[in-house]
């Protein structure tokens, strides 16, 4: 089985888009469930976005939802997420720091993490090279909240080490539209592996490149299977019994299905 943590449901304004192929990228990596943000919430309007996912969503059995928060917009916010988290298709929260010019450290962020660990589920938020240290900071100050380092600091995955160790509550997902040699298996060796999550960033990114970077990574089984999918069980409190699982082919070498 394989869990994809960052993914997101709508078109980009990137040339690198694969929107269009969604569940069929899905098909050719053997992702049997993909977490998503509406792409029209991360970088125009919450809101509106979360509610085009939200019916979206009724229609899926492959496909679970984050509710968009902007740090700056807290009172729409709290309605979203009174609204959307109860009916079981929404799984956490998604906050992109730099669309919003909301810093992890800011107050405005605080403030909306905070909400987030009230609510008992688990926020995704961008980081950027030694923001991912702001996050962790954030988290440690947070009582209860689990916060997941997306891209983990991308080009600063040597702060994202030093991140994971100061807070027990922080995880780590590697997507990147780069591909730096050794950078998964760098954190790997330092990182507690229950902490670890695969996510791809698609449908911004072809999820190849995620692949690719695990892959390369020579994770040992054990590894391979917590980062696949079953660290992503324990922290969303999935139940996949009632999931379909789908096979997976040679492009997923390096991530573990069962």
């Amino acid at each position: 089985m394989i869990i994809d943590v960052h993914a997101h449901w709508g078109p980009w304004f990137f040339t690198m888009d694969v929107a269009a192929a969604n569940v069929s990228a899905m098909d050719r990596y053997g992702i049997d469930l993909s977490i998503v943000s509406a792409t029209e919430a991360v970088i125009y309007d919450a809101p509106a976005g979360n509610r085009a996912l939200a019916a979206w969503l009724e229609t899926q059995d492959r496909h679970l939802g984050y509710v968009t928060v902007n740090p700056r917009r807290l009172a729409d916010a709290e309605r979203d997420l009174r609204a959307y988290l109860p009916t079981g298709r929404f799984v956490g929260v998604k906050i992109h720091t730099d669309y919003t010019r909301s810093p992890a450290s800011s107050p405005q962020t605080r403030e909306a993490l905070a909400m987030v660990a009230e609510a008992g589920v688990p926020a995704l938020v961008h980081t950027w090279g030694a923001t991912v240290l702001d996050l962790a900071e954030v988290c440690r100050d947070t009582p209860g909240l689990r916060a997941i380092a997306g891209h983990m600091g991308a080009d600063g995955h040597a702060y994202a080490v030093e991140a994971a160790a100061a807070c027990d509550r922080l995880y780590l997902e590697p997507c990147y539209s780069h591909a730096p040699a050794g950078r998964v298996a760098q954190v790997a060796a330092a990182v507690d592996p229950e902490r670890l999550l695969f996510g791809t960033d698609s449908t911004l990114i072809d999820p190849a490149s995620a692949f690719g970077a695990v892959a390369a990574a020579g994770l040992d089984e054990e590894t391979a299977e917590l980062v696949a999918w079953r660290n992503a069980v324990r922290l969303f409190r999935l139940d996949i019994t009632a999931r379909p699982v789908i096979a997976c082919g040679d492009p997923s070498q390096g991530v573990t299905s069962a």
